[in-house]
């Protein structure tokens, strides 16, 4: 090799090392001289519709949903439910076996009979009307005879004398003026007799207009109280719904505070969201929704706004609303607990001509685009109305469908609008 290059005088490296500089002299000079030929990227100007949304993420949950646990403990009877049944209100899911229950839960079965007796007594029985109108009777009587005999007391009257005579025990009578003592105990006696009988005839009529209300509801109250207590050895489905986790087993020892069931209404599902302060005033009641998620690849589900926070909440400095999606068409697919992503339609437009937002710039505090005039960009000053993530509708500006709007203005035009 070395004997190669040795071939080269000086003077020949000297002329090649010139061409060489030369060429890559010539190379920088045309790159240069073409920095002014631009590949512009363009788009037709369309017309077409707008759909502006509002987009969050949260979790799927039941209208309604409870975790029942036991409220005492005992050994578990019967377990009549299991995942996925379907429950209605009131029905029994599991219970717990009598002979294992603290003694006052048995008794309340006893309770309950007793107080569910003197309640239908009470609400159906003639017995007490029937009581009623025989102390007003009595009541009756014995005014008459407290009467008679004060009135007797106002002129003369009989009176006996009790004497001995020869040790044996006589009596005789006569009429006289009855003594002041005996005047003031008539008079007692008569109104003892009148107030009796106001009693006797109040109660009467308080019978024949209907059972008291009062009474009703001291019985209503203890049939609900023995009720009450002996619910503790049944796990009891609040609402109508399905079965989403499942717990007991038959001969299971439990104790209060066992977990046994939860239930969720899965008929109406929802989704709640946190909106910014921002979009907040943009969401109204009724407006449709569309969610996707992660755990059901390719598949679109439909919603609607039923419920809009009124209150903030604050969080790291951030001020959020609750907004909350009904699904309107969910399937067996959605469960509680998933994450859904969300878009709320707040506005749609049609027939309107719209622009990609990334071709729109600031310059001078103005919005602007560039249309491409004979392969040269041309300034255009606009106003935008409504937007989405992507495009813009024109509020005024002169642009026109088939205008080509480029995407990539020179950086001296301005900054990005940004979406």
């Amino acid at each position: 090799m070395k004997q190669f290059f040795s071939r080269f005088s000086r003077r020949t490296w000297i002329v090649v090392g010139v061409v060489l500089v030369v060429a890559v002299l010539i190379a920088i000079f045309s790159n240069s001289g073409n920095q002014d030929v631009v590949a512009f990227q363009t788009v037709p100007v369309e017309r077409g519709n707008l759909v502006a949304s509002v987009g969050a993420t949260g979790s799927v949950r039941a209208r309604q949903s409870a975790t029942l646990i036991w409220q005492t403990s005992g050994i578990v009877e019967a377990v009549n439910v299991d995942v996925g049944s379907s429950a209605s209100q009131g029905e029994i899911l599991s219970n717990l076996d009598k002979a294992s229950l603290n003694q006052n839960i048995i008794l309340a079965e006893a309770d309950l009979v007793s107080a569910k007796k003197a309640l239908e007594d009470l609400l159906t029985s003639d017995t007490a009307r029937l009581e009623a109108q025989k102390a007003v009777d009595s009541a009756e009587k014995a005014y008459e005879k407290a009467y008679n005999w004060r009135m007797k007391l106002n002129g003369k009257i009989e009176i006996t004398d009790y004497y001995y005579e020869f040790g044996v025990l006589k009596s005789r009578q006569y009429k006289g003026i009855a003594s002041p003592e005996t005047v003031a105990q008539a008079d007692k006696d008569l109104a003892l007799a009148q107030s009796r009988l106001d009693d006797a005839r109040r109660k009467y009529e308080s019978l024949l207009q209907g059972p008291n209300s009062a009474d009703v509801a001291a019985a209503e109250a203890r049939v609900a109280a023995a009720q009450s207590t002996l619910n503790l050895a049944y796990l009891i489905a609040p609402f109508d719904g399905t079965i989403t986790q499942a717990s007991p087993a038959v001969g299971d020892q439990v104790s209060t505070g066992t977990v046994g069931y939860r239930i969720d209404d899965l008929s109406h599902l929802l989704v709640d969201v946190q909106v910014s302060e921002v979009d907040i005033n943009s969401v109204a009641l009724g407006q449709t929704a569309t969610l996707t998620f992660d755990a059901i690849l390719g598949k679109e589900y439909q919603g609607k706004v039923v419920q809009v926070g009124q209150a903030g909440d604050t969080v790291q400095g951030v001020v959020s609303f609750t907004v909350t999606i009904e699904l309107t068409d969910a399937d067996e697919l959605v469960k509680p607990g998933m994450t859904a992503a969300v878009n709320v339609v707040v506005e749609e437009v049609k027939d309107v001509i719209l622009i990609p937002n990334r071709a729109v710039r600031l310059v001078d505090g103005n919005r602007v685009v560039y249309i491409l005039v004979e392969n040269q960009p041309v300034q255009v000053k606009i106003q935008l109305g409504s937007s989405s993530d992507l495009e813009s509708v024109i509020a005024s500006g002169d642009v026109k469908e088939g205008d080509l709007i480029i995407l990539n203005p020179p950086s001296a035009s301005g900054n990005p609008f940004g979406g």
